[in-house]
């Protein structure tokens, strides 16, 4: 079983990388979601990522397309879906009234939430639409 888990985990490290290498934190657990959520000043852009098809092929690139902005978010954290389920699960707590979507992405400002991208608005599109309305976002909120 572990030998399974660990090819598992393998197959799946370049996802998590594609984000960890634009400068995303990784959130693993709750308290690694609680500390990232304390912080309330600027802004912070929360990718819920997964392994789904429209993550891989729309979503992370997008989000690469739309950090090329001079306008961006001062924090990038990312939680995996289906991955690390407590930290997701967490993580979804702090997006109020929204269901659970992933791919997503959530924009706050000084702590509130002022821009969701659902696997609705990702699935079905492509990177640079969702890049698009991504830099409408840091256009708007971003220093």
């Amino acid at each position: 079983m572990s030998l399974e888990l660990d090819f598992y985990a393998m197959m799946v490290q370049p996802m998590r990388d594609e984000l960890t290498q634009l400068g995303f934190q990784e959130l693993r657990n709750a308290q690694e979601v609680d500390e990232a959520m304390k912080d309330k000043q600027g802004t912070m852009l929360v990718v819920v990522n997964s392994i789904c098809g429209c993550a891989g092929g729309i979503a992370r690139p997008a989000v690469a397309l739309a950090l090329h902005n001079d306008k961006k978010p001062d924090r990038l954290v990312t939680v995996f879906a289906g991955q690390d389920k407590d930290a997701t699960a967490r993580a979804r707590e702090y997006f109020e009234g929204m269901p659970p979507s992933s791919p997503s992405m959530f924009l706050f400002k000084d702590g509130k939430l002022v821009g969701v991208l659902h696997r609705s608005n990702i699935e079905g599109s492509d990177a640079h639409h969702v890049a698009a309305h991504l830099v409408a976002l840091f256009d708007e909120y971003c220093a």
